[in-house]
Parts: C-alpha cells; structure tokens; sequence
C-alpha cells in the first residue's frame, strides 16, 4: 500500500502549473489564434500584396461611374415627369408659385445668382514646415471631412441660397464623408482638390468663412504646412438641381 502523500489524487489538492509552463501554454496558444485570425483573414490570398486593395479600388470607381450615369438618367426622367405634370395640373398660379418656392428650398431645381466658390487641397507632397512649425504629421497634409463641413456649414450660415460640393447640388439630407483621402457624396466618389461652390451675397458669404472657428484652425494649417485654400469670387454662377432620391429613410415629416 502506497504512501498517501505519494497519491496522485490527493483530495483537495489544487494543480498547480510552474510559471514557466503557463508562459508557454500562453504563448503557443497566442500563436494559434494569430494564425487562424490571418488565414480567416486572407481566405487563401497573399495579405501582404496590395492586389485585393487594388481590386477595391476600382469596383469603388466603377461603382461611382455607374452611380453618375444612374443621377443623369433620373434627372432627364424627372425632368420629363416635370414637364408632363406642368401640360394640365389643375393647380392655381398661386399653387404653382408655392410648389416652386418649395422646389428652390429643396435645392432640386436650378438656382442662379452671385456667389463664390472655396476650393481646398491636400499639402504638395514635399511639405515642409514653415519657420517656427513644428514637423508635420501625415494627417497634418491632408484634407479632412471636418474641414469640408466646416465650408459647407459656414456658407449656410453666411446665408447661401443654395451650395454644390464638386458637381453635386446639396439638400437638406446630403452627408459630406471622408474615408481615407477621398470624398464619398450621395455614392459617388471624388478624390482632391475639393471645390465647394455657393450662390448667395458674396460680403456675408465671405464673412462667414472668415468668422468661422474652424476654418480660423484650418488656415493655420495653410500657413504652416501649405494646405491648399482659395476662394474665387463670382458675378453670377448657376447650380444645378438636386437629381437623386428624396425620399426619407430615417426620418419622418412633421406633420
């Protein structure tokens, strides 16, 4: 008969693992995971290729190419349902001058008028910092989302009657969005120099841009590191009318 002290099912014996053998327990299964996370990962591709991001790349073209063509078939389909509904509506004059003020708030009709336009840009790519400045970062140089909401927010509150980013008219429901160094506007995608355009009074136009916190930030960016801000001043320029889907899909009118 064994010694008890020798059993190896003492009773209330607890294992005990040396701290060497639970590092590399630790370590091993640290391993494991990593190589599973990178095969799920991959699926079988090179991860360190840029193949995958290159194939991105452009069905994200592709797909904003097909999104321009579709806004330019909607647009000559609504213009035609327009012109179809105006032949014998029943409606008073006093109804039509009220549909319209409604179109022009809505920005899906063409508005024309002074104004001005603000064109933004990424750091020449040899940027260097201005005396007394310190060494840019690589977010430094860029041109970020909050810096083209900035333009757009202040050209409403300068009292803009309506503003376009590039070639897109914006409305009520637009979101201006950055993913990475490029633009994305109702599907679309659109890479630097950023030009955001406005009808309204030039002055009030142009003294809400100087007012503004944030591009009062911005253009201290300009100075240091040679972001790209210029403003061009216009006796008369026409935007044209919002041409996408204006129906709500996570709001509902007050009624």
């Amino acid at each position: 008969m064994s010694n008890s002290a020798d059993s190896p099912e003492r009773p209330g014996r607890s294992l005990r693992w040396r701290p060497v053998r639970v590092l590399t327990a630790a370590v091993f299964a640290l391993a494991g995971l990593i190589f599973v996370t990178s095969f799920l990962a991959a699926k079988g591709t090179n991860l360190r290729t840029d193949a995958s991001l290159l194939r991105l790349s452009d069905l994200i073209e592709e797909r904003s190419h097909k999104n321009a063509v579709l806004d330019e078939n909607a647009a000559g389909l609504r213009h035609q349902v327009d012109t179809l509904a105006a032949r014998d509506d029943g409606s008073t004059k006093a109804q039509d001058a009220r549909l319209r003020a409604l179109e022009n708030a809505a920005g899906t009709t063409e508005t024309s008028g002074p104004g001005l336009s603000v064109t933004l840009n990424d750091a020449p790519p040899n940027a260097q910092a201005a005396p007394g400045y310190p060494e840019p970062q690589a977010n430094d140089l860029v041109i970020h989302q909050q810096d083209l909401q900035a333009v757009v927010n202040a050209l409403w509150l300068g009292g803009a009657k309506g503003i376009k980013v590039m070639d897109q008219r914006l409305i009520s429901t637009s979101a201006v969005r950055c993913v990475g160094n490029t633009l994305i506007l109702q599907g679309r995608v659109y890479s630097p120099p950023y030009k955001i355009t406005a009808v309204g009074d030039r002055d009030k136009l142009n003294k809400a841009l100087a007012d503004s916190p944030a591009i009062q930030n911005y253009r201290l960016y300009v100075k240091a590191y040679g972001l790209g801000w210029k403003v061009d001043e216009h006796k008369a320029v026409t935007l044209p009318g919002y041409s996408g889907t204006v129906d709500l899909h996570y709001a509902k009118p007050v009624s």
